[in-house]
């Protein structure tokens, strides 16, 4: 099964749009966790299990895992979610972009080292830094297009100027071009932050109906109402929304798991209420 299948099955199974994002920080750990062996693994595994029917994806960020030299216990982390919970998609959240042989490794190190379903990548560099990536069609190719961070104004609201289509913002551009001319494979998907609702529903406008990844809810403060008015599609589904910090740390007792649990519960119900209005 493909990417973008495993991705509108878990929609439809799962009845939820929530991404859950693995970025474990063993400071923030319960204690009873926090110095055991192999924490970051046990606690991450322990957040999956405990939240894998309320689901689309998990995202893991490599960077927590590689800056504790966790790399082994994110493969592992990553098979677990498939053995125990097949047909949830794992989002590799690498943000990934460089030339040449490089960009294909990185394709190899996301694809086959780790076995993601998904990995985030940066379009900056342009197409063929990203061709590895895309030529993998089982694969999704998620694209970071208008990011949740203040400091993205710096680049991708610069205006560029085509011949052809007028003037319009970077980001803006990046949306056409992954819609019009990278998604050969049916297998490109868009990062758009929470925090920029109407970026959104314009990223939505000129994208069709490519899914999109939204960080920003939860600790960044990004709307759930805002995110799903502006970013579902017309059957209300295309989006994957990422909460990290709001649902692995909702408690650092013994009760972290069942805490995690009832956090993104909450989120989904949150979510459908918002694409399902009373009455529909």
């Amino acid at each position: 099964m493909t990417f973008m299948q495993s991705l509108r099955t878990a929609w439809e199974r799962n009845d939820s749009l929530v991404c859950v994002g693995l970025d474990p920080e063993p400071s923030k750990f319960p204690a009873h966790v926090r110095d055991t062996p192999d924490a970051i693994f046990a606690f991450s595994r322990a957040i999956v299990d405990a939240t894998a029917d309320l689901v689309c994806a998990f995202k893991p960020q490599i960077a927590h895992f590689a800056a504790h030299g966790a790399e082994a216990s994110l493969e592992r982390l990553i098979a677990h979610i498939h053995g125990e919970h097949p047909g949830v998609p794992v989002i590799l959240d690498a943000k990934r972009g460089d030339i040449g042989s490089t960009a294909q490794h990185y394709a190899t190190e996301a694809f086959d080292r780790y076995g993601a379903d998904a990995v985030t990548v940066n379009p900056y560099l342009g197409r063929d830094s990203v061709q590895p990536f895309l030529d993998r069609a089982d694969k999704g190719v998620i694209l970071l297009c208008r990011t949740s961070n203040p400091g993205s104004r710096d680049l991708q609201e610069l205006v560029v100027s085509d011949r052809d289509d007028g003037d319009r913002k970077l980001y803006q551009h990046v949306a056409e071009i992954v819609a019009r001319d990278w998604n050969t494979n049916g297998n490109c998907a868009l990062v758009v932050g929470a925090t920029w609702p109407e970026e959104l529903a314009d990223v939505r406008r000129r994208a069709g109906d490519l899914p999109l990844l939204v960080p920003g809810i939860g600790a960044q403060g990004g709307d759930v109402e805002a995110v799903v008015k502006n970013g579902r599609t017309a059957d209300g589904t295309g989006l994957m929304i990422s909460s990290s910090r709001a649902i692995l740390y909702a408690s650092n007792g013994e009760d972290y798991a069942d805490a995690a649990r009832n956090a993104a519960s909450a989120l989904r119900e949150e979510v459908n209420r918002c694409r399902r209005p009373l009455g529909a």
